[in-house]
């Protein structure tokens, strides 16, 4: 057995599991996901034992990978209704910044025109100061936080604004995730010649 397949998913109070029609929709405080899983695994809803339970038909190459995989998505819906996912984004470099404008994430960092990008339904961005402190719509910072219930959507914009400028190794300067750790590599050093 998978075992990760086989754990059950625990419904906390207030989180809402149905299943139909081949698709898994979770309702909670922050919001409402649906997931549509493989046919071949089977879903249920144990409202007694408050869990959702996952199963597959046999213990071929593929359905075993299903299996795992369609419990983690669930799990994580679980979690993404109740706590939330969030992603933090730093920008290092002088004069590299971020704003907001209306929805929108506009990024300075280097080019001649801002790049605007707008984050999915569900998904909101926030821009603070290096203190924590948040900043107005429009005043610019440079720590990028998003929030929101789906786990893919949250980090597909985190990566989206991250492939705007990467850092690079030699100054460290780009959008880099918080706790990401850049390899710095050495600038080319002039021997003196004789």
């Amino acid at each position: 057995m998978s075992r990760i397949g086989k754990q059950p998913v625990p419904i906390p109070p207030g989180v809402k599991v149905t299943v139909a029609d081949g698709k898994v929709r979770v309702e909670g405080p922050k919001g409402k996901l649906e997931l549509e899983y493989h046919r071949n695994m089977t879903v249920q809803v144990d409202d007694a034992a408050k869990v959702v339970r996952v199963s597959r038909p046999d213990d071929e190459r593929l359905n075993r990978a299903l299996h795992g995989l369609t419990r983690s998505l669930i799990n994580n819906m679980v979690i993404g209704v109740t706590k939330g996912y969030e992603k933090r984004l730093k920008i290092e470099g002088i004069g590299y910044q971020a704003r907001l404008e209306k929805k929108a994430v506009v990024l300075t960092v280097g080019y001649a025109n801002s790049i605007a990008l707008e984050p999915p339904d569900g998904v909101t961005a926030e821009v603070t100061d290096p203190t924590g402190k948040t900043l107005r719509p429009g005043d610019a910072g440079t720590l990028i936080i998003v929030r929101g219930a789906d786990k893919q959507k949250v980090g597909q914009f985190a990566a989206e604004i991250r492939r705007v400028r990467k850092p690079e190794p030699y100054k460290g300067k780009g959008i880099m995730y918080e706790n990401e750790v850049v390899r710095r590599k050495e600038g080319k050093s002039f021997a003196s010649g004789g």
